[in-house]
């Protein structure tokens, strides 16, 4: 069954990308799966975002897709929406396969990628034709969302193109992969008034975005400490000082999605028990091979996390 977006939870806030935990054999760990969302949802999360990049997406079959956004969907009951994207084919009816089964899956939104709706980089008129083609044949009563994916190639939208998106009033997020601060105040404006929230996915600029507008974050670092982002989001004027600090070390943490993600969260949520293995998909590599010291990086990052979850608790 579809559900729309209930009153009172449109998809904003802090909206962590989510994981998928393997074994180590490569299926998909549901045991792990499940403490990763009761541990997102203990450290405030206002919506989840299932099968997308973080997820590994391109990775998994479309059945995985469907039981993962599922078993999301059921695990968390309602306590925040849920949204889900796995649209990573080329065809236009493969496409029309995959957001329809992610719409069974019965989340509360589903989310189209930008580059598969103009795969062949071709421009906004075929991008505008496939947005046409895909929402006459999905489901009218389902929220849909949008997301700048970076792979296979970041394709962002155009002023017009976004528009176009609001006006069809079926809209109601937009993951922001502009990186750009001056875009993310534009989006804003746009979006004005409209269904549609924007949500920035870069660390870099999160709090200025936030200050200027940005309905939220939606950036990978929310598998660390999405509970600082809340904070900042929300409680940062009771302590500006504080604030800058912590925007300042959430930029610099960020910085190591370089070095291996997502096999360097799937580290984090090792070492607090959420994963029994950091086994990963699109890596194929030993990620503290390549990256020297990864464990050391790791151990500033955590160290940092808790000491501004202490000065926070402190307040």
């Amino acid at each position: 069954m579809v559900h729309a977006v209930q009153s009172g939870k449109s998809i904003e806030g802090i909206v962590p990308v989510m994981l998928t935990p393997f074994d180590d054999s490569g299926a998909i760990d549901y045991a792990g799966l499940e403490r990763l969302i009761e541990w997102y949802l203990q450290h405030g999360t206002d919506a989840l975002f299932a099968v997308a990049q973080s997820s590994e997406m391109q990775f998994l079959s479309l059945s995985e897709r469907y039981q993962l956004a599922r078993f999301v969907v059921d695990c968390v009951a309602g306590r925040v929406p849920v949204v889900v994207s796995g649209h990573i084919s080329h065809a236009l009816d493969a496409q029309v396969e995959e957001l329809t089964v992610a719409a069974e899956s019965g989340a509360q939104g589903i989310v189209l990628v930008t580059n598969r709706l103009d795969p062949h980089r071709q421009g906004s008129a075929t991008f505008l034709e496939n947005l046409k083609q895909l929402l006459s044949r999905l489901p009218s009563d389902v929220p849909l969302g949008l997301y700048e994916c970076p792979a296979p190639y970041r394709r962002l939208l155009s002023d017009d193109e976004l528009k176009a998106c609001i006006d069809t009033g079926r809209f109601v997020m937009l993951k922001d992969v502009s990186c750009d601060l001056e875009t993310v105040k534009r989006r804003v404006e746009l979006a004005r008034g409209s269904s549609l929230k924007i949500l920035n996915a870069n660390a870099a600029i999160a709090w200025d975005a936030m200050k200027a507008g940005s309905a939220g974050f939606n950036g990978v670092f929310t598998n660390f400490h999405p509970d600082l982002y809340q904070w900042l989001r929300t409680r940062s004027a009771t302590a500006p000082a504080l604030a800058e600090e912590l925007s300042a070390f959430l930029v610099v943490a960020a910085v190591s999605e370089a070095l291996g993600y997502p096999a360097l969260a799937k580290m984090y949520h090792q070492r607090i028990g959420t994963f029994q293995s950091i086994r990963c998909r699109a890596i194929d590599y030993d990620v503290r091979e390549r990256f020297w010291a990864l464990d050391a990086v790791l151990d500033k990052i955590v160290a940092g996390t808790e000491q501004f979850r202490a000065r926070i608790a402190a307040l």
